[in-house]
């Protein structure tokens, strides 16, 4: 699980929750035809720019976002230098069966490609292809997401400029302005929280673990083709703590 983005998640509701009880009435801020209006506008827009599975993927991102399945990548290069050390003291066929064994699909596949003896050159570009497709599944759920951020407040002020032409076409009974007003206004506000609170911190949170992710597969690549290359255990591991952030790379050399 990760905590961040559930500690965020349910911080920014209490907050916005929080805001809007302090009015005292709560169903002053709900009206349905405004919020269908908003959030339907929002999703067909989203039809209309990208496919129905680009959709269907980006939802399966958000919910991941939420969970850390990944290895860290100190438990990655850990495990690379021991694959070093096995192949420094058996050879590369040694790791076949290790290989069997890794989590990480991308690490495998890299393993079981060394192992079988493919060419350096062909080898890394077989693993920078699969990494160059990560990355365009990873830029297209954080343009989905982006283009919710943009949608939804779109779709809230045209709600809103909807509301006050029919509110300006009732003058007549003047009674009635400060409510429409009101209902006018909902639709700029739901278009903000759909922004605010979901889709661009989405965005963020995607943008920055794909960052991550790609930063990982690197070190993994790296640490294959060391290994490929015969070099011993500690050279694997110097050119590995590369990849790491120097607070992590300090903690990890005190170890």
């Amino acid at each position: 699980m990760d905590i961040a983005t559930l500690i965020g998640s349910i911080g920014v509701a209490t907050v916005l929750m929080f805001q809007l009880l302090l009015g005292g009435d709560l169903t002053i801020f709900i009206n349905v035809p405004s919020l269908i209006g908003t959030l339907g506008g929002t999703c067909m827009a989203l039809f209309i720019c990208f496919s129905m599975d680009q959709i269907k993927a980006a939802i399966a991102v958000a919910k991941n976002s939420y969970n850390d399945y990944s290895k860290s990548p100190v438990e990655s290069l850990t495990s690379i230098v021991k694959y070093a050390e096995k192949a420094r003291k058996e050879g590369m066929l040694a790791l076949e069966e290790m290989a069997e064994e890794e989590t990480d699909e991308f690490m495998a596949k890299g393993l079981k490609l060394a192992v079988d003896g493919t060419d350096p050159n062909v080898l890394t570009r077989i693993l920078e292809i699969d990494i160059d497709q990560v990355e365009v599944r990873h830029k297209n759920g954080q343009e989905i997401f982006n283009a919710m951020g943009a949608f939804g407040p779109a779709f809230g002020m045209i709600g809103t400029l909807v509301g006050l032409v029919q509110m300006l076409a009732g003058l007549e009974d003047p009674s009635t302005i400060g409510a429409g007003m009101a209902v006018a206004l909902l639709t700029t506000f739901y278009g903000a929280v759909i922004a605010n609170t979901f889709a661009l911190p989405m965005a963020a949170k995607l943008k920055m673990r794909s960052a991550e992710e790609l930063n990982l597969k690197w070190m993994m690549v790296e640490g294959i083709m060391a290994i490929q290359s015969g070099d011993s255990p500690r050279i694997v591991e110097e050119k590995l703590k590369g990849y790491l952030a120097p607070s992590t790379r300090g903690a990890l050399e005190k170890d």
